[in-house]
């Protein structure tokens, strides 16, 4: 951030010049183009430096710096958080920065409020900053983009989350458990009273810190690994892992019974895995953590998965279908009977998509029965069965209790065995609609994964209706995006034709402070369906093998994972790299 100095008129306008006589008299500007953005100004309102840069006439940072200018106050750029003061700029309700578009960046040293503004000439905004604060403020002038992306870094990124960390870390974790050192071989040895050491101030703030920049990051995983003489953290971000801050040597056993005592594990059992789950209330939603540990050579290792249902959307039109693709399955839907199937690998997104399916079915006039293990989130209006296998209540035994419940619509959580799919294709030949999951490559590979655990092909035929393969690849993050061009090898690889590649525009994403110098900045599914028409059955029933079944698949016109991830990478969503990532074997199977 570059210093502010006081000036003598910083909120005198310099009436004798418009600001865009001024931005004329610079040079930045013709006459022309001015005339041009004051009829666009007058027809669709806003501020005139956002008409000049909406029509490309300038850039943002150089509206702001010649507004700065034409006021005579400080430009700042935003270009560092930590160098903001966090407890000044959160004194202002996050209703107030985003309505107005500003932050409070730090107090000066005769007790002023520091304010960057987008619309420095805003009374109202000043107006009601002064009110709120009840000090006096000293505006200076910030583009609109970066006061935005602050503003969601200081109330909800995960830097300041992870400084906090750091700082627990560093600072207060020697001073406070000093007295009471906890060990793994002090653990081990039953020399010291875990549950009364993960009950100190600094294990609870900590695991408190790590869970809330979890959900500030939007990480759904988080891996405490033991090592030899240390401990690592690691999130799972948008599908990769990356390292955390880790807690202090003297910490890290209590951190992990404080975990277990959350999850109402047995603490005095590390021989054998646990699982258990727990809640945390954070920025006023309920998050729910499911938690499971396993011994290591070195301790115990805890994976949390984090269940934040407030930030997944179950509208099917959301989801990330091709218009026709999502027309065909509203069609499919819509019949009485019959089996679909979502199949990929775990964290694919498989369980969002079967639970936009029941949201688009739920209605009052049908009976919605699942069986899941575990139930991730709660639908109203739907009838949840958690599997308990402690007490034989399976798979097998709920879908034959579900049948007797007069059911319109069954979801099963998962295909685990021969029993399960024969009670579910009995299910789906007597009037059922019914919904699962599986764990293949592709959707062809499903028909052959089920023939092989020994279904006839004549029972797949009768009552498949779709197999939907999907995985997830990383989108492109929008505050670092820039276009890029690809070498001859990438589209080869790519199979875009030099023709194809003339009227494409590529992207990827540099690298900045919201999407942690990744370039990635959340995901978005790729789809295969395989839709069961007659000669698709008709060639089942006669044996056809699974490179046969995706063959018609493609003369169809059903693309693999591999086209539909090239399709969003033209569309500018999501990289080369990505694509290649995400489809390599189906890629290499296709060759």
């Amino acid at each position: 951030m570059e210093p502010i100095h006081e000036t003598s008129n910083t909120r005198k306008v310099k009436a004798d010049i418009l600001f865009g006589d001024f931005l004329v008299n610079k040079g930045l500007l013709t006459r022309k183009e001015l005339i041009e953005a004051l009829n666009e100004h007058q027809q669709r309102g806003g501020r005139l430096g956002e008409t000049i840069v909406r029509l490309k006439l300038m850039n943002e940072e150089d509206v702001t710096l010649a507004m700065a200018e034409h006021l005579s106050m400080d430009y700042v750029r935003i270009d560092d958080i930590s160098k903001i003061d966090v407890d000044t700029a959160r004194t202002l309700p996050e209703s107030i920065a985003k309505r107005f578009c500003l932050i409070a960046l730090r107090e000066t040293d005769d007790n002023k409020i520091v304010i960057a503004m987008a619309d420095p000439l805003d009374i109202i905004a000043l107006d009601t900053v002064t009110l709120k604060t009840k000090r006096q403020i000293k505006v200076v002038v910030s583009s609109h983009q970066e006061i935005l992306r602050t503003i969601e870094m200081i109330y909800h990124g995960s830097d300041v989350e992870e400084q906090r960390l750091r700082d627990l870390v560093e600072h207060e974790v020697d001073r406070e458990i000093e007295e009471k050192t906890v060990t793994e071989e002090e653990v081990e040895e039953g020399d010291v009273d875990t549950e009364e050491a993960a009950a100190k101030a600094p294990v609870i703030r900590f695991a408190d810190l790590l869970l809330s920049q979890a959900v500030k990051s939007r990480a759904s995983d988080i891996h405490i690994e033991p090592q030899e003489n240390s401990m690592s953290i690691r999130m799972r971000i948008d599908g990769i892992l990356r390292d955390m801050v880790p807690p202090a040597r003297k910490m890290q056993a209590a951190i992990v019974a404080r975990i277990k005592i959350l999850a109402q594990m047995d603490i005095a059992e590390r021989r054998l895995p646990q699982d258990g789950r727990f809640k945390i209330k954070t920025a006023g939603r309920d998050i729910d953590v499911r938690v499971s540990t396993i011994p290591t050579i070195y301790g115990e290792k805890v994976v949390m998965r984090i269940l934040d249902a407030s930030a997944v959307s179950h509208d099917i039109e959301k989801l990330g279908f091709e218009p026709e693709l999502l027309a065909e399955l509203k069609v499919i839907l819509s019949q009485p009977y019959g089996i679909i199937i979502v199949t990929g690998p775990t964290g694919s997104g498989k369980s969002t998509t079967l639970y936009s399916a029941l949201h688009h079915l739920n209605d009052p006039t049908k009976n919605i029965t699942t069986v899941e293990d575990p139930v991730e989130y709660r639908l109203a209006g739907v009838n949840q069965i958690q599997i308990k296998p402690e007490i034989n209540l399976d798979f097998s035994t709920c879908l034959r209790a579900i049948l007797r419940q007069d059911p319109n619509v069954i979801l099963i959580g998962e295909i685990r065995d021969k029993e399960t799919v024969e009670i579910a294709i009995k299910a789906s030949l007597t009037g059922h609609l019914v919904l699962s999951t599986f764990h293949t490559n592709d959707a062809p590979s499903a028909i052959s994964r089920l023939v092989y655990m020994g279904i006839e092909p004549y029972l797949l035929a009768s009552s498949l209706q779709l197999i939907i393969a999907q995985r997830l690849v990383r989108k492109i993050c929008e505050h670092c995006k820039e276009r890029v061009d690809l070498s001859e090898e990438m589209l080869k690889r790519l199979k875009i034709s030099p023709e194809q590649a003339k009227n494409a525009v590529f992207y990827h994403g540099k690298g900045c402070r919201a999407c942690g110098e990744t370039g990635y900045l959340g995901r978005l599914p790729i789809f295969e369906f395989l839709v069961m028409h007659n000669d698709m059955r008709e060639a089942l029933l006669a044996g056809a093998d699974e490179s046969k079944i995706r063959a018609m698949a493609r003369q169809k016109g059903y693309g693999g994972l591999f086209e539909s991830a090239v399709n969003k990478m033209l569309q500018g969503l999501t990289t080369a790299e990505e694509v290649l990532r995400a489809t390599m074997a189906e890629n290499v199977r296709a060759k």
